[in-house]
């Protein structure tokens, strides 16, 4: 396999990412193992962290290591169908929930403008992915009232609300219950 830990890798190809310098597109390739997407050289996105990189000396090794292609920077002309980009979001929203996401964070990480991925997130799946965020935090509040003594609180930040008032409003207005109302039904 053509891919090395970050630190195996010469310092000159950091450099290269770090500065995305142009001069090195498709002679080495990107990828970010938390996102499984690789890059160009050259690719604008958010800079990544240099543990989770791995360097692919070409675009085919990259895929058969199960990267998927940048929308923005489209190494070797590449595309990811829309399907499965949108599953690798909806996958890394399920299992980063609780941290603080927006829109601006999702498009960094996931390489693409905010309009496009909110446009074909809201193509692929009926929703905008900061609703199919909310709806994953209030399900795993909602069993989470339901199966544990956790105090609200606890549950409201364990599922990435920041304020416990804001948590409950949202949850009445879903579920037309507040969580302690929820949580008696089943005392």
């Amino acid at each position: 396999m053509d891919n090395y830990p970050i630190p195996n890798v010469p310092p000159i190809y950091w450099n290269a990412i770090s500065n995305n310098d142009s001069s090195f597109d498709n002679k080495f390739y990107y990828g970010v193992k938390t996102t499984k997407i690789f890059c160009r050289p050259s690719c604008k996105s958010r800079i990544p962290n240099k543990n989770n990189v791995y360097i692919f000396n070409e675009a085919q090794s990259a895929l058969e290591s199960g990267f998927r292609p940048c929308k923005r920077c489209k190494p070797d002309n590449l595309l990811l169908p829309n399907e499965e980009w949108i599953k690798l979001i909806c996958d890394w929203i399920d299992e980063n929930f609780q941290d603080e996401i927006t829109l601006n964070s999702l498009s960094e990480t996931f390489h693409s403008s905010q309009f496009h991925l909110q446009r074909t997130f809201n193509k692929v799946t009926g929703q905008s992915p900061l609703s199919y965020l909310q709806k994953k935090r209030l399900t795993t509040a909602k069993d989470m009232l339901k199966n544990t003594d956790f105090p609200i609180h606890f549950i409201s930040s364990k599922v990435g609300f920041q304020n416990n008032a804001y948590f409950s409003t949202v949850f009445k207005k879903k579920y037309n219950l507040t969580p302690k109302n929820y949580r008696n039904q089943f005392k």
